[in-house]
């Protein structure tokens, strides 16, 4: 019964394809979407009633609410280690270093697990499920009285109990297993509401990374605002209250937009396929390459591809060509083993993998820089003077909006008025590549290090001065520059991150994909919290360390002109990496007759 719904499944996707004789379909191109997706039934989506805002809007909302705890949670984390858990400021900053890294690397598990098995809906679904479990979980350590981090007669404990630090551990890192399958999964979902072989959907995909982020820093804005100011002003246990019923709210408008939703079926191990081009390229290395690219072995073009679109045969990394040659064994290709014959696409795909890898690389230094801002960036807040009124003090995480702020006006102006702008100047439908867009970004992450070594050198000349009330006389808005300029570069670093690594994996790995920008904020934070390890072993030696007791005895200033000094020797290398760089090359629906490589388009965008 299932393969009779599957046969009539892919003759009705058939049809709308026009009978793959390349025309499109015409009104059926208009009136269907057959990019490979299903509806909520399992059938070809009507384009009027699926996809696009009507479906993405609900899952910005449920990013909206995940972002709110998740921010919540972690620009506060570092303030709680110290003046709960009483942890140094070297160990708290790690274990802060160590819990982002996991978050954030973990997403390259779920992500996997949502290509290959799972779908991207189940995937948020089940994550969400667990996400809260863990808010739960925080909360009965700040709520129930045999949990918390002191006993009822002990307020001013200097040693919380053992209990509590264990259940707080638990469930901040059931957080990040939460996290770990809703990050990826759940952005990669909402760009898939968008058909990349319609002309108005695919621009309105662009903008779409651009509005999820506008729907991340609102959450981040009332997570470091209005949580921290209960936390702060209430109790934590209010505050993880608020969040866990924020975060189960947003599940049920998940769930509701469940009609809306276009669906990508899950297709098996997206590194199978990788890994087939690789023994079939090592099989056939002595094989003569072929002397015409026409050669190689190809699915027809009439044939529907399940699993993404046909990829342009390219002329670099040839070794993994030999892949797709053919052996004289007499059996037709449709016959032979993907263990000893690939096609162009497969092989194509494999070469889009390995050219990332420089780029993931050259990224990493950036991630690095970026950690610094929920560690020692709101550290430094909690040393200044936060008085607003006379009854009003900001809590130091809420400095933390201005990063936000920053971030949102640079994606309205670039969305709004620069990509126009860019598009007539260009004649890129982007604007600028994407690659173009991150480095820009990186350039914004080198001023932030800068500013804010200059700040903190202030600082301390101003706690030297002031032994008494150290730089509590200086006002924390010293350190508004130094968020602005870091949230207006993740407009372009961020944002474009997430972009590149969608966009240019093979289309059987999105979520994955997701997670590989992911995970370069994650291997950045576990790079930083090893780099605090390397400085401050280096700095004991060589007289005094740059990491004291607490901020007024470090040498924070140091350290950011470090990170600066790394970051800018990296954006040398970065442009040579992006000078060498061929963005996927995709074929429409239109067939074409010419198999060579047309000449690379150098805006990032798929050849049409």
């Amino acid at each position: 019964m299932m393969k009779g719904l599957a046969e009539r499944e892919e003759l009705q996707r058939s049809e709308v394809n026009g009978g793959g004789d390349g025309g499109g379909g015409g009104g059926d191109h208009e009136k269907w979407v057959a990019d490979s997706s299903v509806d909520y039934k399992g059938r070809v989506p009507l384009r009027a009633s699926t996809g696009a805002w009507k479906a993405s809007l609900f899952i910005i909302a449920i990013e909206f609410g995940e972002r709110l705890s998740y921010f919540g949670i972690a620009t506060s984390l570092i303030i709680y280690l110290t003046k709960v858990l009483h942890q140094e400021l070297k160990t708290a900053a790690r274990s802060v270093n160590y819990w982002t890294g996991v978050t954030t690397l973990m997403p390259l598990l779920g992500g996997f697990l949502a290509d290959a098995y799972f779908g991207r809906y189940a995937t948020v679904l089940l994550s969400s499920i667990l996400y809260v479990l863990g808010l739960i979980l925080l909360t009965m350590s700040a709520t129930i009285p045999s949990l918390k981090f002191c006993g009822s007669n002990d307020q001013d404990c200097t040693q919380p109990r053992k209990i509590h630090e264990i259940i707080f551990f638990l469930a901040i890192y059931l957080i990040s297993i939460g996290t770990g399958g809703h990050k990826p999964s759940l952005e990669s979902f909402g760009a898939d509401q968008f058909d990349d072989d319609h002309p108005e959907e695919r621009k309105k995909k662009m903008s779409y990374f651009n509005w999820w982020n506008f729907g991340l820093c609102s959450g981040l804005l009332f997570g470091v605002t209005v949580i921290v100011y209960v936390q702060d002003h209430i109790s934590w246990g209010a505050g993880d209250l608020i969040l866990t019923a924020v975060m189960a709210v947003s599940i049920v408008i998940f769930v509701i937009g469940r009609p809306f939703y276009r669906y990508r079926q899950p297709s098996g191990s997206p590194l199978t396929p990788l890994l087939q081009v690789l023994v079939a390229a090592i099989r056939k290395r002595k094989f003569p390459y072929p002397t015409n690219p026409c050669l190689l072995h190809e699915t027809p073009k009439t044939a529907n591809n399940a699993h993404g679109r046909f990829l342009y045969h390219t002329h670099k990394l040839k070794f993994l060509d030999k892949a797709a040659i053919y052996e004289e064994s007499g059996a037709p290709a449709e016959k032979e083993s993907p263990w000893r014959l690939a096609t162009v696409t497969k092989v194509e795909e494999m070469k889009l993998i390995l050219n990332m890898i420089p780029i993931w690389l050259a990224t990493l230094p950036f991630g690095v820089a970026v950690g610094q801002t929920s560690t020692f960036f709101i550290k430094q807040a909690a040393n200044l003077n936060r008085k607003i009124t006379h009854g009003l003090i900001l809590p130091p995480t809420t400095i933390f909006c201005l990063a936000a702020v920053g971030m949102i006006v640079s994606l309205t102006i670039y969305d709004k008025l620069l990509v126009p702008l860019l598009r007539r100047a260009t004649g890129n439908e982007r604007g600028i590549n994407i690659l173009q867009r991150i480095g820009i970004g990186m350039l914004f992450v080198i001023a932030t290090m800068i500013t804010a070594a200059v700040v903190e050198k202030k600082r301390l000349h101003v706690a030297a001065e002031n032994p008494k009330t150290a730089s509590q006389t200086m006002s924390v808005f010293w350190l508004a520059p130094q968020f602005l300029i870091v949230g207006i570069g993740d407009g372009f670093a961020i944002v474009g991150l997430q972009e590149y690594f969608y966009d240019q994996v093979p289309d059987s790995m999105r979520s994955l994909g997701i997670a590989f920008y992911l995970s370069v904020i994650g291997a950045g934070s576990f790079l930083s919290s090893l780099l605090i390890t390397a400085v401050d072993n280096i700095t004991r030696r060589t007289g005094k360390s740059w990491f004291g007791k607490d901020l007024n005895s470090s040498r924070l200033d140091k350290f950011y002109w470090l990170l600066a000094a790394v970051s800018a020797a990296n954006m040398c290398v970065y442009v040579l990496i992006t000078r060498c760089y061929s963005y996927k090359n995709v074929q429409r629906r239109v067939v074409v007759a010419d198999c060579y490589e047309d000449e690379a388009r150098e805006n990032g965008e798929s050849m049409a």
